[in-house]
């Protein structure tokens, strides 16, 4: 999408955005895919009036994954609260969280990890895991000899079992199965078949999971929020409660890109706040009226 398309649909500009509550999704040089020091998206937080941060950094399960025991927790969360500490006086909050590579194989490890270290906020999420259709060299040969109910199926039914395993506060980037399949399968086509997405979203509907709305498809060859506006107002129309937001940057100038269009989206489903945590312990942030309007 074109930097006139954003404006014509948002009247926004495609940028770091500013004036926000909650950037839920972040990840510092603790993740093998990022080189921010926390500091460095603390003052960006501060400069640009974003009053809350959820450091985010990957962990993975299988051996095969870049992520899989490249930080230890005790370094993770010393980090994070030394940080949380030394930018308070600054009125910004900084929590500590982790994103979880989610597959069914591993369900039980993610379940131990989580019964022994303590998160403020979690985010599962489905990647193109080791083995899966999605990272094979042949993926477009593949693609174009499957039926498009084939192709997502395997994707979708593990979001839906990172849903239903009750283990996350939100579930990340819903439909990032559609950067895999780029340019191969087109986003229209997906819209085209939202009945593909229903089992999935009503996995997510029935655990109490908050769904996220991510920025970073503004940044991608896909041109969209993952997941994609339609999708948002289509969990809501399921029975959806509880969204958040988050840029999900993994260098210094992604932080909140395109971030207000997230918070644009939820409201337009009819989302008047974001969640942060489950259960008792869950807060409510509200959603700033402009996006209300």
């Amino acid at each position: 999408m074109s930097d006139d398309q954003f404006g014509a649909e948002y009247g926004i500009s495609p940028a770091q955005a500013r004036d926000l509550p909650l950037d839920s999704h972040l990840h510092t040089d603790l993740s093998p895919d990022s080189d921010v020091p926390i500091d460095a998206f603390c003052a960006a937080a501060v400069h640009r009036g974003i009053r809350e941060i959820a450091i985010t950094d990957h962990i993975d399960f299988d051996p095969r994954d870049p992520a899989y025991g490249y930080a230890d927790y005790e370094v993770r969360v010393r980090q994070v609260r030394e940080a949380a500490d030394r930018w308070a006086a600054r009125g910004l909050q900084v929590r500590f969280g982790a994103e979880l590579t989610f597959n069914r194989r591993w369900e039980d490890e993610v379940r131990v990890h989580l019964q022994r270290h303590r998160y403020d906020f979690t985010i599962g999420s489905v990647h193109d895991w080791p083995d899966s259709p999605y990272r094979d060299d042949a993926r477009a040969a593949w693609i174009a000899a499957t039926s498009l109910p084939d192709v997502v199926g395997p994707y979708f039914a593990e979001v839906a079992g990172a849903a239903r395993s009750g283990l996350f506060d939100t579930i990340g980037h819903f439909d990032v199965v559609k950067r895999y399949l780029h340019p191969h399968v087109s986003t229209a086509a997906l819209a085209a078949a939202p009945e593909l997405f229903d089992e999935a979203l009503q996995a997510v509907v029935d655990s109490g999971t908050a769904l996220e709305v991510n920025s970073s498809g503004l940044r991608h060859e896909v041109g969209e929020t993952y997941p994609a506006e339609w999708v948002v107002r289509r969990y809501r129309q399921l029975g959806g409660r509880a969204v958040t937001v988050g840029s999900d940057a993994h260098r210094e100038n992604h932080f909140a890109f395109g971030l207000d269009v997230a918070y644009r989206q939820a409201a337009r489903a009819g989302f008047k706040s974001l969640a942060f945590r489950r259960g008792a312990e869950g807060l409510r942030i509200p959603i700033p009226d402009r996006f209300r309007t």
